[in-house]
């Protein structure tokens, strides 16, 4: 279908295709020379020691957890309101995710008080996600995390390039945990990037991420090395040369379309204040956000399938984030959910439409969004 309003268009041009047409000149697409450049300049960035370029966010939060030692017997806290992939890590390393609340129906981003809420003798570490780019309370986060000695994983999928108090999100946990796919605010079309300022883990995450090996294809291409050991038991969890390309030329515009993404919300948070019947969250967030989504609720027993079958007939594309992960048959099967915990997750659950955002989304086109909903609202 051709959208008149898309939910999101990447900002992709010129810039980006000569720099994947170098990597293929160049003959070497694997992992290599370019991916480090992209570690170094995204470690930067982050303000942190270290980072590790891989092929999704979702290995960069498995690789964290492994990192940390999680495993069988252990518990790792995380929201329910966040993609499936921030829960399903944890599975994968045998440790058991527990779920905690959404602060409020303002914030809906996990606090330290819904973390302690859930805590359990297991626990081990937790896994904050910076909802649409809004920063967590990091500072009280933190501390209650070093009080009980607990690992702190930050699902930054949402917050390339936000901060609080002027410290970047991916730089207040032990790892900060990153998503280039083609919706983020920066693309390398598939691919994530851990980041940690401990010397230790990185050695780790840098074995893991290859297989446990002790040296790379590069390494042993270029006479360094002529052969390796195997350490660990690893993954094939590497970014590619073309990933690492694009990375760099979408890395050096964050800040300019975070900027884009700031003005267009604030658009959209004037122009809501003439529909009573929504709300936007994060009126009173604290730092500074990465805008990655533009949600609205909608009114307690609003037909939500019918406002977005209209909105689809204006040609506006609309979705849900998120429905809550304890919701799912996977996670009920298998005796994760549902959780009595997360009342107000479920709530917004029911309730979440996620409107289009994206750095070249004309002002104009916000207004037709929500004239469209308010329409639609009074239909319903």
């Amino acid at each position: 279908m051709e959208w008149r309003v898309p939910l999101f268009d990447p900002d992709l041009g010129e810039t980006e295709i000569d720099a994947l047409s170098g990597v293929i000149r160049s003959k070497w697409l694997t992992m290599g020379a370019l991916t480090a450049e992209f570690e170094r300049h995204f470690a930067e960035r982050v303000g942190c020691a270290h980072a590790l370029a891989v092929n999704s966010c979702t290995a960069a939060l498995h690789l964290a957890l492994m990192a940390a030692d999680i495993g069988p017997g252990d518990d790792v806290i995380c929201p329910s309101l966040t993609f499936v992939a921030t829960a399903n890590a944890i599975r994968y390393c045998g440790a058991r995710p527990i779920f905690a609340d959404v602060a409020s129906l303002d914030d809906w981003n996990v606090s330290r008080a819904t973390l302690e809420a859930v805590v359990t003798p297991a626990t081990k570490a937790i896994i904050v996600m910076h909802y649409a780019g809004y920063p967590c309370d990091m500072t009280s986060i933190c501390e209650f995390a070093s009080a009980r000695r607990l690992t702190v994983v930050e699902d930054a999928a949402h917050a390339p390039g936000a901060n609080l108090g002027g410290r970047a999100v991916g730089n207040w946990g032990t790892f900060g945990c990153f998503s280039f796919f083609s919706n983020k605010n920066m693309t390398t079309a598939e691919g994530g990037m851990v980041t940690t300022d401990r010397d230790d883990l990185i050695l780790r995450l840098r074995r893991l991420r290859s297989h446990g090996m002790t040296t790379l294809t590069l390494d042993r291409h270029k006479g360094h090395a002529f052969s390796y050991d195997v350490t660990d038991l690893g993954y094939n969890y590497r970014m590619s040369e073309l990933n690492a390309a694009l990375g760099l030329v979408q890395l050096a515009e964050l800040g300019a379309r975070n900027a884009q993404r700031r003005l267009l919300v604030e658009h959209y948070r004037s122009k809501l204040t003439g529909i009573p019947e929504l709300s936007a969250p994060f009126e009173s967030a604290c730092g500074e956000s990465a805008y990655h989504l533009m949600p609205v609720l909608l009114p307690k027993g609003c037909d939500r399938q019918s406002v977005m079958e209209n909105l689809k007939a204006a040609g506006i594309q609309t979705s849900i984030h998120y429905r809550p992960i304890d919701t799912f048959t996977a996670y009920q099967d298998a005796g994760l959910g549902p959780s009595e915990h997360v009342p107000l997750t479920h709530e917004i659950g029911e309730r979440v439409l996620t409107l289009p955002l994206y750095p070249a989304l004309p002002a104009v086109e916000v207004d037709y969004v929500l004239d469209k909903l308010s329409g639609s609202l009074r239909a319903t």
